[in-house]
């Protein structure tokens, strides 16, 4: 059984387009650098056509990766959750008690998770998303990191 992938309906049109793009502009792209280095000679000492061959290795990686992300694709519905507590599609304000800190995150599948985002984008199934899943403001939860565990307060929880 295939993985399934949690998504926006906005990233998964994003991966279409990606998809679609990759396997009709880049593909030839690659293919006319593979034909261009041939020309330069004795294929044994060309950098080019090593270049461009791992180029078109890196290609095909990924469209293999976005055909079995496309398919297996759950689109999140973000008026679906009712009173469920937290859910993939909503921002989240938390209160860490060990160190007073604030702060807030988006919670999203993991095809979507993103750091640098801001607000973050973290998974569902990262450590934090696993502990406020399912939990109501005003809840406290603990989540359970590799290096430690600590507990957060859910403070808000937005749309």
């Amino acid at each position: 059984m295939q993985k399934q992938h949690k998504l926006t309906k906005e990233r998964l049109e994003e991966l279409k387009a990606e998809l679609e793009y990759l396997k009709t502009v880049r593909e030839h792209e690659v293919a006319e650098l593979i034909k261009e280095a041939r020309g330069f000679g004795d294929l044994s000492e060309n950098s080019e056509y090593d270049e461009a061959k791992n180029e078109q290795g890196k290609l095909y990686s990924r469209i293999a990766e976005l055909e079995a992300i496309i398919p297996n694709a759950i689109i999140i519905d973000d008026m679906a959750n009712g009173d469920k507590g937290v859910s993939i599609g909503n921002t989240v304000t938390v209160l860490r008690l060990d160190n007073n800190t604030e702060m807030e995150f988006a919670l999203v599948g993991s095809q979507e998770a993103n750091h640098k985002a801001k607000p973050m984008r973290l998974s569902d199934e990262s450590p934090f998303g696993k502990a406020v899943m399912g939990h109501h403001e005003g809840e406290t939860v603990t989540v359970e990191a590799p290096a430690m565990s600590f507990q957060l307060k859910i403070l808000t929880i937005t749309r």
